[in-house]
Parts: C-alpha cells; structure tokens; sequence
C-alpha cells in the first residue's frame, strides 16, 4: 500500500507544534476561566476532552493498519527481527540511560530532582513505544517497502498491547517513580486497545462493502487531516495549561529536547547499522531503522496525562518529543536516502 508524502499538516508539523504552543500560552494567560473549566471536565484523573481528541489521533492510524499482512511475515524475517530487537530490548533501555544521563547528571544544576524525574518519566514513555502512524510517511520518501513496513507495524501494535505497560513500569520503578499498574494498564486499553478495535472493525466492513481499492484511496484520506487537527487541538489544551511554566522555564524545552535528538539518532544508526551487518536489502533496512527512531507519541502523551496530568512535566516532555520528532525524522530520510548505495548489492 503506498503513502502520498508529507502534506502540509505532516511537513511543516514542527511549526504548527509551536503555534499551538504560541496560542495555548494566550489563552491560558488571556482566559483562565476557560482552563480551569476543562480542569474539572475528568473523571478518574483524565481530561475527557483531551481523551476525545487523543481518540481522535489514533483510531485513523489503525485504520491503516492490515492485520492480514502478519502472515508475510516470513517474506523478509531478518529486517523484522532487527526491528523487534531494537524496539523492545534496545530502545527504551538506551532512552532512560541518555535521559537519566542528561537530566539527573549533566543538567544537574538546570534542574530541581523533582523535575528531572518528570522529564525522565516523559522520556520514558516516548521511548517504549515505537512509531505507528508516521513511520509510512518515512518509510514512503526513503523508498521502503511499503509491505514490509506494514507487516512490522502491525506486529509492533499487538506487541505494544503486552509489553508497554510492564517496560514503564520496570523503567520508571528503576528511577524510583512510583505509578500504579492500573493505571498505565487502562490508558493502554483506553488509548490503543479500544480504537485498534474499532480501527479493525472498520476496516473489515468497509472493505467488505466497498472494497480495498476504495477503502485505500477515497476512505482513509479522509481521516489524514483528522489526526493532525486533533493533536494541535491537544497540544493547545496543554499548553494553555503549561503557559506559565513554558514563559518562565523556556530554557527547560531545549533541555528536554537535547536527549530526545540523541536518542532518536542513535536508534536509528542501531537499526540501520544491523541492517547493513545482516545484509538485509535497502527497502527493508530503511523502514527498520526508522520505526525505532520514531516514537508512538499520541500514547505517550495520553499515558503521560492520565498519571500526572496536563501541566506536568512528564506531559510538557512527551510534547517536546511531537516538537523535534517532523525535522529529525526529515533528516534521516535524507541520510538513509545519500547512503542507499551501501546496500545495492545486496538488493
């Protein structure tokens, strides 16, 4: 199944992260009432409008997911067992070294211990779970292979569904951050178990009806702008509630942003680098990489709120992570792209 590339919304993602911060500041400043009124719209410590919209963020990403693609699995196996392995042995383990790394250590002096755990937390999160939704976008302008991408996606969202909750848990119980079980258990439910459903449901249906053809050119674009649009709602909502931090701790977004870069760059080369080991072809290798350095940030956020809320720090990193996540990505499409050649031979 081919991706159109980067739409507006997708391309220049980064700069609407930062007007939706501009304009969740204002209204956080020029009307108090209206935050302290989605304040009191939760129940069981989450914003029913920010559920709403996360709801509205993930359930078009599933609907591009085909869960009959699992049985090609066996079409390509060593690029989807580089991906396994760097996603869940790899990756969350090396994001809670840098981010411990970096905030509890180097910006020692920047940061209180208290806020470098929620930052910690944030990063945490982000990194135990790999891409669902961009990763086609990526995937599509380095020239991968769309099956492919498809198949380890799809394995990857079964997988989050088992693994998320307990590698959280281990990481943030390391770090001496205490959340409950049932929490992070039922965000999962809430915010991937739920509209995967749903997401499959409709799928079925509709292809049943109308048929793929139609499904995959006339049904899902309409839902493409649904996901941005929702998450620039969210990210205004938080940010109206994180206006005064944002305002006087500026300083501490590039500092989130530092190792979340770091971190992202070092995934990739991990996987891309095991690729090129394991002579695995360019448009398996490509994909690969980058459904590790990409992270399922609509998640990450939704758990983030649920345990902590709309104006902690937990939930001001996962945003960050939105923030550098459109031009990092950009860049390694560029790098995979100027280094294809080292895999020609093995196509």
């Amino acid at each position: 199944m081919q991706k159109s590339p980067l739409g507006i919304f997708e391309k220049y993602l980064s700069a609407w992260v930062l007007i939706s911060m501009i304009v969740g500041v204002a209204i956080g400043k020029i009307f108090p009432k209206i935050v302290a009124f989605l304040d009191r719209m939760t129940i069981y410590h989450i914003s029913i409008p920010v559920a709403i919209l996360i709801w509205l963020m993930i359930y078009p990403m599933m609907l591009q997911i085909d869960f009959s693609s699992i049985k090609r699995v066996g079409k390509n196996p060593k690029g989807l067992i580089i991906t396994l392995v760097v996603n869940w042995l790899i990756k969350p383990f090396t994001m809670f070294g840098i981010s411990y790394l970096f905030f509890s250590i180097i910006f020692k002096m920047f940061l209180t211990p208290a806020l470098a755990s929620q930052y910690l937390a944030g990063a945490v999160l982000l990194g135990a779970a790999p891409c669902t939704a961009m990763v086609f976008v990526w995937s599509y302008l380095a020239g991968g292979d769309p099956a492919h991408t498809l198949v380890q996606v799809a394995i990857n969202d079964l997988i989050i569904l088992v693994l998320y909750a307990p590698i959280v848990l281990f990481l943030l119980g390391v770090s001496k951050i205490q959340v409950p079980f049932a929490t992070v258990f039922f965000s999962v439910l809430l915010f991937v178990v739920v509209p995967l459903l749903f997401g499959y449901l409709t799928r079925i249906k509709i292809i049943k009806k109308k048929g793929l053809a139609w499904y995959e050119s006339d049904f899902l674009p309409r839902f493409k702008p649904i996901t941005i649009l929702a998450l620039l709602a969210t990210l205004v909502i938080i940010f109206s509630f994180q206006g005064n931090t944002i305002i006087k701790d500026w300083f501490n977004i590039v500092l989130i942003s530092i190792p979340l870069i770091i971190q992202t760059y070092l995934i990739f080369w991990i996987g891309y680098g095991m690729s090129f080991f394991y002579k695995v072809p360019y448009t398996i290798s490509a994909p690969a990489a980058m459904v590790g350095a990409s992270n399922f940030f609509e998640l990450a956020v939704a758990v983030s709120i649920s345990l902590w809320g709309l104006n902690s720090g937990a939930t001001l990193a996962t945003v960050v992570g939105v923030l550098t996540e459109v031009p990092v990505m950009l860049s390694l499409v560029a790098i995979s792209k100027k280094t294809q050649h080292w895999f020609h031979f093995r196509e």
